[in-house]
């Protein structure tokens, strides 16, 4: 007897294709389970292993938050999960959304840390979100009940909360300002904070994204990305409930062994394909391929029509070289789609216009660092990417330290509005209050944090305010000492961290940790000398350099590098530095 083969669920059907034009997230997910289409799980090397049609997907969500009511849990309660990539979590996240709560996002461990570190973070999140239960994957179970112990909220496996019942019950009414779901964001540069996001807010911005990307027939999305993280969650997950498309998923656990088995996946899709990478996927890709000659015959990207680039700084030397490596296996340049957003507006907030593909201003460093030229030194100058246009019903602004609009090509903070910007911090006015900032008209700006400039009404970003290095009274951003040092041979992106620091007699340098692979203590003081030379090739004075072990410098819940949490750990002493006299 032979298994039965799976047949993916179809890029098109019957049901007319509504752009996320609904009044709750609620009614997305009804209209979606009207189609023949869904949710499409694939193992390590590509394989479908589950098709989860969004009809079993609504389903399985009735069920959930059956047991959520049965449980004492309504409207307003919050509901932790623990985000692995399945359908467990997928019918749990629309389950406690038709019961009215809050549904949580939590990460999954990841390769770096341990297990202490996992349940702390955990722990962290639970305590700001305040939960009635967290439930998690049993594979995790003894981290996830010990952080749930911790902050004394129940704890409890996805079989075994399948297993309660699920009695008929009347399941709270939903209305667009409702609060949605509660969202944590990475924390790269400050403490992770949780985003209060309503129906409203959702389903404006994947109605934007949609117009902005121009989803439409045929079209059906490729992704690995946690959902986690704004990008996989709201990008690769929400957005194709709310726009009816399928999807394939590979975990992000499997892409990190096997990358290429994204790319084979983009190459079996016989539809056009929208597909959503941070700069280290391509990079990753690019490099695991760099070796190999079968690059035609292995893969078809032809038909990968929106190549979305997002979630970091994109560096326009890796799309460089992703189009060098797959350009014979039918990849366009053109396919490239520049975006910019943060969880504070949902997710996306400018996305470049279809087909116009990466495109880059040189910028002197001068003017970036806000210095006056040094005319006796030759001009530097760095890429700076276009991130394309504000999506439909969403306004961008460049603002001055005063709060006073600057001109095109006038660096400044990135300041947006629109129906998309969050409600709130969840349980944190403070914070709420820094970056949301009341208008004459009603309408809130969210300061991003982000510096930028406007140019043809396209926005260019910089770097973000608060990681900014200022040292005897010069800007200095750390992305470009951080790419300095990865020019070097032997690193990776990730591989270093620069911040600041106070110096013995009170004065502010810039400090660089570096991941070391070298053992000989003499070839350490070499590689050492020689990034000192770099870094102060890029900032003209001598830095603090540090060699860390490898997998030293932590990273956010999406995978980013975390400086601010490097600094404390660096500063606290967590962080020791090699011995370069062992």
């Amino acid at each position: 007897m032979t298994d039965a083969v799976l047949t993916p669920t179809p890029n098109d059907c019957d049901l007319p294709r509504r752009r996320s034009d609904f009044s709750t997230f609620n009614e997305a997910i009804d209209y979606a389970a009207r189609s023949e289409k869904g949710l499409n799980f694939h193992d390590m090397r590509g394989a479908l292993v589950q098709v989860y049609p969004y009809s079993q997907m609504r389903a399985d969500a009735m069920d959930a938050a059956r047991r959520v009511r049965a449980m004492g849990i309504g409207k307003d309660d919050r509901v932790a999960l623990v985000a692995e990539t399945g359908p467990e979590f997928a019918a749990l996240f629309c389950g406690c959304i038709y019961a009215g709560a809050w549904p949580v996002p939590l990460p999954l461990p990841t390769t770096f840390g341990g297990k202490e570190s996992y349940i702390d973070q955990l722990s962290v999140q639970l305590e700001s979100s305040d939960p009635k239960i967290l439930l998690y994957p049993a594979e995790i179970g003894d981290m996830a009940a010990a952080a749930a112990a911790r902050q004394g909220c129940e704890g409890q496996s996805w079989q075994d909360f399948a297993e309660r019942s699920a009695p008929e019950t009347e399941l709270a009414d939903a209305s667009p300002d409702d609060i949605c779901y509660l969202q944590y964001s990475s924390g790269s540069t400050r403490f992770p904070t949780g985003v209060a996001v309503t129906h409203r807010a959702l389903l404006h911005n994947l109605f934007g994204h949609a117009e902005g990307v121009d989803l439409g027939k045929n079209d059906r999305v490729v992704s690995w990305l946690p959902w986690y993280h704004d990008m996989g969650l709201v990008g690769c997950l929400l957005s194709p409930i709310a726009n009816q498309a399928s999807v394939d998923y590979i975990k992000t656990e499997h892409f990190a062994r096997r990358p290429l088995a994204w790319l084979d996946l983009i190459s079996r899709n016989r539809g056009n394909t929208l597909s959503y990478s941070p700069t280290f996927g391509y990079d990753i890709c690019a490099r695991r391929i760099s070796s190999q000659s079968s690059v035609n015959d292995r893969f078809d990207l032809s038909r990968w029509r929106t190549a979305g680039n997002g979630a970091d700084m994109i560096r326009p030397d890796v799309m460089q070289s992703f189009v060098n490596c797959f350009a014979s296996a039918g990849f366009k340049a053109s396919a490239f789609t520049p975006s910019y957003g943060l969880a504070e507006a949902t997710l996306a907030v400018t996305v470049m216009p279809p087909g116009e593909g990466i495109r880059v201003e040189l910028v002197e460093e001068e003017r970036l660092s806000g210095r006056p030229r040094d005319l006796s030194r030759p001009a530097r100058y760095r890429a700076i990417v276009n991130c394309g246009k504000p999506l439909p019903g969403m306004e961008v602004e460049i603002r001055g330290e005063d709060g006073q609009l600057r001109e095109d090509h006038q660096i400044g903070k990135v300041w947006c509005r629109g129906e998309s910007v969050m409600h709130s911090y969840f349980r944190n006015e403070e914070a709420t209050r820094d970056c949301l900032v009341p208008s004459e008209d009603g309408a809130a700006w969210l300061d991003t944090g982000d510096m930028g400039y406007m140019a043809n009404g396209y926005l260019f970003i910089v770097g973000r305010a608060k990681d900014m290095i200022i040292i005897n009274g010069k800007n200095h951003w750390p992305q470009d000492i951080e790419w300095a040092v990865e020019q070097l041979p032997g690193f990776n992106h990730g591989d270093i961290a620069a911040f600041s620091i106070e110096t013995a007699d009170g004065d502010e340098a810039p400090a660089v940790l570096v991941h070391c692979r070298v053992s000989d203590p003499e070839e350490r003081i070499k590689l050492r000398d020689q990034i000192s030379e770099k870094v102060r090739s890029v900032t003209g004075m001598n830095c603090v350099i540090e060699l860390v072990p490898p997998r030293t410098l932590p990273r956010t819940s999406s995978g980013k590098l975390s400086r601010a949490k490097a600094k404390r750990l660096y500063l606290s002493g967590e962080i020791q530095p090699l011995d370069l006299a062992a």
